[in-house]
């Protein structure tokens, strides 16, 4: 079975945010990283997603230059690249024309943030027909304000406010949400294990 790993939105975007600094999981790309390695080394495809939202003066907009991956990650030539405007690739890009062409069966789905660009593109891909794989702590995402909460205030307000969700509440929702409905919840080192022996013809 051919898998296509997904990175998501692991861009310079959100590290310009002061949220930054209470992400779940700063050194993603360490996380990342083995993933992409096993991928190409089983012949599977690597596909890099970057949100943009053009025009908008914003972290997105890529006339500010800040849609840049993460210091670390870095595309092979020929691996392919994708500018989204949804939360999903799907919607937006060619992805599922690209998966179609080079055979690919399994998604696995890896970025920022967990609970939004990630967890609806393991939903998408679930609903289009493939098996899909969640590796949560290749995933990064930031405390959540509640929904009637007042809007425009400080990052030390938002943080204090008990009515905010915290990053592990996130996380722990969002695997909830995902396992046994639309995708096979797992880490990086159970799937770094599990893809080598795929390619060893132990599995």
């Amino acid at each position: 079975m051919r898998t296509a790993l997904f990175v998501i939105d692991v861009q310079e975007s959100f590290r310009q945010r002061p949220m930054w600094a209470h992400m779940s999981n700063p050194g993603i790309v360490d996380r990342i990283n083995p993933l992409v390695e096993t991928a190409r080394a089983n012949g599977d495809l690597v596909v890099w997603v970057r949100h943009i939202e053009p025009g908008t003066d914003n972290v997105f907009d890529p006339a500010l230059g800040f849609v840049e991956y993460l210091p670390g990650l870095k595309p092979f030539a020929g691996e392919p690249e994708l500018f989204k405007t949804s939360h999903n690739p799907f919607t937006t890009t060619n992805a599922q024309q690209l998966l179609t062409q080079h055979g690919v069966r399994e998604v696995a789905v890896t970025g920022i943030r967990t609970e939004q660009c990630c967890e609806t593109t393991a939903r998408v891909a679930s609903d289009l027909g493939y098996a899909t794989v969640f590796v949560t702590d290749a995933t990064a995402t930031n405390p959540i304000e509640h929904r009637d909460a007042p809007q425009g205030r400080g990052l030390d307000e938002i943080l204090a406010d008990p009515r905010t969700l915290g990053t592990d509440a996130v996380i722990e929702r969002t695997e909830y949400s995902l396992a046994g409905r639309f995708a096979t919840v797992t880490g990086v080192d159970a799937l770094v294990r599990e893809w080598q022996d795929r390619a060893s013809g132990r599995d």
